[in-house]
């Protein structure tokens, strides 16, 4: 049996599409834990660069994730010095997580990590091509966010 043009695209693109993720994810990891971070506490230290003394629960709000998720992430980046637990000045109850001098000077080194990891994934595609592949991926993320009523 001969498949028609357009049918092999799709029925390659997941193998392709998750195979292309596991090797950013594989790559990113690499990249961050030469600085001590494990896979998605980037995404804590990004929220804390932003806004320092955030609590776990509204880190995970933020990152759609549970408060226990983002607290044993938490204890570990504690662990490494990249933070620090502080009880909230107006409800005890409540804990806030601050960077120290190290979690802030990461900022700067896994900016520059990420940005040479894009130039690798994207080596040998013009502007144009870069451009066309994230108007690409942001349809598919659209696609999939939409109800499937």
């Amino acid at each position: 049996m001969s498949e028609t043009p357009e049918a092999a695209p799709t029925e390659q693109f997941q193998t392709v599409f998750w195979s292309t993720k596991r090797a950013m994810w594989e790559a990113s990891d690499a990249a961050n834990r030469k600085h001590g971070v494990r896979e998605g506490q980037q995404f804590i230290l990004k929220l804390l660069w932003e806004e320092d003394g955030l609590t776990p629960g509204d880190l995970a709000r933020r990152l759609g994730l549970a408060t226990p998720t983002v607290t044993k992430a938490a204890t570990r980046m504690e662990a490494a010095g990249i933070l620090t637990r502080k009880p909230d000045a107006r409800d005890r109850r409540l804990v806030r997580l601050f960077l120290t001098t190290h979690g802030k000077s990461l900022e700067k080194i896994l900016d520059a990590e990420m940005a040479v990891l894009s130039e690798r994934a994207l080596a040998g595609l013009s502007d144009e091509q870069r451009g066309e592949l994230i108007k690409t991926l942001t349809q598919i993320r659209e696609n999939l966010l939409k109800d499937s009523d």
